[in-house]
């Protein structure tokens, strides 16, 4: 017991240390951090798999000295592979077990960085917006340092601040998609492992075969008028609702292509390199499209009513 306590320490705390060291590499990196709590959490137990996340939080804390917001970020993976341990040990539904986790964390969250703005005097918003601004100076001497026109500096400058702006605007939805990616990355990821190493796992329906309600299209809608209303609040919950239902449409268009990639047979190298196209924004907007036109086309021909 005490070397599985250790081996998912180590593994935590490489992968952390992967994660904030490796330039690039270290956010998809980041993605993998609920697994090895995760798996120690089916394997150990509750109580005693706890103490991994725990241990790996205090060393991050005494090792990085790092700042309190990225405490948060990685506590909040840490949860996300405890709370899936336990919702897939309950046998929980697929739609429980990424809603309850994600809620977990949002609350979870939230309520840290509210303790720590109250106790440091940051505002979450002030320090997000000084990261955007951050990211924007370096792209800047980026360009810069590449030797591009100087004429193009002034064009490219206004470019950076209107992304910065939009990005400041779409934060609540950011954070909801990112939770929901991570929460979907980890949640196959560790079906994976799991059945690999023959340890317990719910009997889920395939899941290529899942399916948004349906009544979900009038969040599309409604998302849709509130950005035709010429006010800039209700068109930024609009834009917020909007991008948050794309990424339940991409859950379902994702299972679409794996639904006729099995039905194809296309082996498995294949299967990673089209997936890997994801990262094109027109790919990743086809499959949004997709997941989005099933609600009428059905394209796996799925039985409309359910027990």
């Amino acid at each position: 017991m005490l070397k599985d306590i250790a081996n998912g320490v180590l593994i935590t705390c490489l992968i952390l240390a992967a994660s904030m060291l490796i330039p690039m590499v270290g956010i998809f990196c980041s993605l993998l951090l609920p697994l090895p709590t995760l798996y120690y959490r089916i394997k150990l137990g509750r109580t005693i798999s706890a103490l991994i996340p725990i241990i790996g939080l205090v060393m991050l804390v005494i090792v990085m000295n790092t700042f309190p917001f990225d405490i948060v970020f990685v506590a909040a993976l840490l949860i996300i592979g405890f709370s899936l341990g336990e919702l897939l040990e309950s046998q929980f539904s697929i739609e429980k077990t990424v809603l309850v986790t994600c809620g977990l964390v949002f609350l979870g969250g939230a309520f840290s960085l509210i303790l720590i703005s109250a106790a440091t005097g940051h505002s979450l918003l002030a320090d997000f917006s000084q990261s955007v601004a951050n990211n924007r100076e370096f792209l800047l001497q980026l360009y810069q340092s590449m030797g591009l026109p100087a004429e193009g500096i002034p064009d490219f400058t206004r470019f950076l601040d209107e992304i910065q702006k939009i990005v400041i605007r779409i934060l609540p939805a950011l954070v909801i998609t990112t939770t929901f990616f991570v929460v979907w990355i980890n949640l196959l990821l560790g079906r994976s492992l799991l059945k690999s190493r023959h340890m317990g796992y719910p009997a889920y329906d395939r899941l290529n075969l899942w399916q948004a309600p349906d009544h979900l299209v009038w969040g599309i809608i409604g998302c849709g008028l509130l950005m035709l209303i010429p006010d800039d609040f209700s068109q930024t919950i609009g834009l917020n609702g909007l991008i948050t239902l794309m990424m339940v449409y991409f859950f379902q268009g994702i299972a679409i292509v794996s639904f006729f990639f099995e039905k194809m047979k296309v082996p498995r190298f294949a299967k990673v390199m089209l997936y890997a196209l994801l990262v094109l924004q027109e790919v990743l907007l086809v499959v949004i499209v997709i997941g989005f036109i099933d609600v009428w086309a059905n394209f796996r021909k799925l039985a409309t009513t359910k027990p």
